[in-house]
């Protein structure tokens, strides 16, 4: 059988253009899509809040103003817990499905929040930051796949790239209250603690939504599935996504009762897919987007804009760019592919981190904050923004959510979404000494190179999954392990010309 006459495929879809679901065809999933994005609103304002609380946290606490080490450790302690969060989701979300884990992520989250709001010292504010941390790294790693799971192929990439839409929101978002509570009493404790609404805001209306109907199927609840299913697709395409879907899940649940974490190292395609996905997760950070907003209103105070009021008012034009970058991305991500979209991305990163590193270091050479640098390292950092935002801020996620097999989907998402948050820390915990050391400008030097790296890999590893059905795309690596002895001994790699799973 080829591709093109699978039920279910995107060469059924094609074959039936009337049943293909458009972004806002179906209110339900979008509104499904919404509700557990709410876990990347979380994970964006604990990005972007810290930034700026940053800067108050250092005039009530001394120690914190003294030590970069204490600042680069408020910061990052939130990773080490998404490290942990990311490492533990993927069992999590296997066991016992999307919707308990992203009920857990929330509840972790308040309390961290309610932490941080009260710390009576900055090692009280670290345990707060700990505590949020496992929280999102357990929602970074069941968003997207609960909302792939729930999304038909031909709008899965926007859907899922929604969440990270809701990542960008929620820095836009914390940069807002940032500015709201600059003058009022205790500014950065409102400012940690009023991220623990939209947790309990997801907590309560996670419960009127259903499970995945694919961990339905692997836990052979099929009624239930069924009924997910039937809120989800029309009914003229109802019985083929439910007969493709059981067919497939059936073999994945064989596999699934033998599955451990070595076993993703030991099958060909499965390596294969993990260096695919990981990569572009640890290159996302590599590249510096959490440098840039952990600490934008910093950068924009090397840049010679002292004030804290006006640091943080153009990081917050940063992030609104980020946001409007991530609609752009929903748009294109379905339309271009993910791997020219990533590709389109990258070079606009390399230019811009140019220019970055180019403006600190013309200002180092010249002796003065002032002039034509400062704003030439802002515009450097706006058009970071712009090319990040639209590419490799969703890419990477949405990539992950697809690539891997049903059986091994909860395992692979949560390793390689530890790979991104131990980058993320990595970054976050350098970047102040790194710049103390060799310079901004060097600093930036290093980031433009990473990404050159970073294109060269993403040129040579990932491949095109724009409208495949899951099963597709694990042909690809099928494929890609194996070559001609996968296609001769199932007769099922064989693929006509001009296949999109042939990208």
């Amino acid at each position: 059988m080829t591709l093109g006459s699978m039920p279910g495929s995107s060469g059924y879809l094609d074959l039936y253009p009337e049943r293909k679901m458009s972004y806002f065809g179906k209110p339900y999933v979008l509104g499904l899509t919404v509700v557990a994005g709410i876990g990347g609103l979380l994970f964006g304002y604990d990005t972007g809040v810290i930034s700026g609380a940053l800067l108050y946290i250092k005039d009530d606490f001394e120690a914190v103003n003294r030590s970069s080490f204490l600042q680069e450790t408020i910061v990052s302690m939130a990773l080490v817990g998404a490290i942990i969060g990311a490492a533990s989701g993927g069992w999590i979300n296997d066991a016992h499905g999307r919707k308990k884990a992203t009920l857990v992520s929330d509840v972790v989250f308040a309390v961290g929040a309610v932490v941080m709001a009260a710390a009576p010292d900055p090692y009280v504010l670290i345990l707060g930051r700990l505590l949020v941390g496992l929280g999102v790294g357990v929602a970074s790693v069941t968003a997207p796949v609960y909302i792939a799971e729930a999304s038909p192929s031909e709008v899965r990439g926007a859907l899922v790239s929604t969440n990270v839409l809701m990542i960008t929101g929620g820095q836009f978002l914390s940069y807002l209250i940032n500015l709201a509570f600059t003058e009022v009493p205790g500014t950065w404790r409102w400012m940690l603690g009023v991220s623990g609404v939209p947790a309990v805001i997801q907590f309560s209306l996670m419960l009127c939504l259903p499970e995945s109907p694919r961990w339905l199927f692997m836990k052979n609840k099929k009624d239930e599935a069924v009924t997910v299913m039937s809120k989800i697709y029309t009914l003229d395409r109802l019985e083929d996504e439910i007969d493709h879907l059981s067919a497939s899940s059936e073999a994945e649940r064989l596999k699934k009762n033998n599955v451990r974490y070595q076993d993703v190292f030991k099958s060909k395609e499965i390596r294969l897919a993990f260096i695919a996905g990981a990569g572009l997760q640890a290159f996302q950070q590599f590249t510096g987007i959490n440098t840039v907003m952990y600490y934008s209103p910093t950068i924009v105070q090397m840049a010679g804009f002292s004030s804290n009021q006006l640091a943080l008012l153009l990081s917050l034009i940063i992030a609104a760019l980020n946001a409007a970058g991530t609609v752009v991305g929903i748009y294109l991500i379905d339309h271009m592919g993910r791997k020219k979209l990533a590709l389109m991305s990258l070079s606009g990163v390399i230019v811009s981190l140019a220019i970055l590193s180019g403006s600190f270091f013309a200002e180092a050479y010249s002796g003065s904050s002032t002039g034509v640098y400062g704003p030439l390292a802002i515009v450097g950092l706006a058009l970071y923004i712009a090319f990040f935002a639209p590419g490799m801020g969703p890419v990477p996620w949405t990539v992950n959510s697809e690539i891997y097999p049903e059986a091994y989907r909860g395992i692979c998402g949560g390793m390689s979404a530890t790979v991104n948050w131990v980058s993320n820390l990595i970054v976050a915990q350098t970047f102040l000494s790194i710049a103390e050391a060799l310079g901004t400008g060097a600093t930036f030097a290093i980031l433009c190179g990473i990404a050159v790296v970073a294109l060269i890999f993403v040129g040579c590893y990932v491949p095109e999954t724009k409208g495949l059905t899951f099963e597709e795309v694990e042909r690809i690596w099928k494929e890609r392990a194996w070559g001609n002895t996968y296609t001769r001994e199932t007769g099922e790699g064989l693929l006509e010309e001009g296949s999109p799973s042939q990208g």
